[in-house]
């Protein structure tokens, strides 16, 4: 039997995009980033470092990468720069995820404490 491709040359830049939104959900400071502005408001710089404790230069670096991957937009604003979710579907993509993480540790049972001190998503 042929080997066929998994996809055709047309379809290959759609899969592209696609890994793209995967790597920047790939890092848990990431998503904790991304959980911050799925309340549906914009927070600036500082207000996300101060949820996180990141240094300034480690923040930009994860912010730029979910702008990269269109998974966040910002505005600079005087001398503020206010970030938010590019698609409220970030959001939803989050709670499922939460939902699976939460499935997955109650089977494991090894982490379900832990679960219960997780920060709440909002929507």
């Amino acid at each position: 039997m042929p080997h066929s491709q998994p996809y055709s040359r047309s379809q290959r830049p759609l899969y592209e995009v696609k890994a793209g939104l995967f790597k920047g959900l790939s890092h848990p400071l990431r998503i904790r980033l991304l959980e911050l502005l799925a309340d549906g408001a914009e927070h600036t710089v500082a207000e996300l470092q101060a949820q996180t404790g990141l240094e300034p230069s480690h923040l930009s670096q994860h912010l730029a990468v979910l702008r990269r991957h269109r998974l966040v937009e910002s505005d600079r604003r005087a001398s503020h720069v206010h970030y938010r979710l590019a698609h409220p579907e970030v959001a939803e993509l989050l709670a499922v995820a939460r939902r699976l993480l939460v499935d997955i540790v109650t089977t494991d049972g090894a982490r379900l404490d832990d679960v219960a001190g997780l920060p709440a998503l909002s929507r």
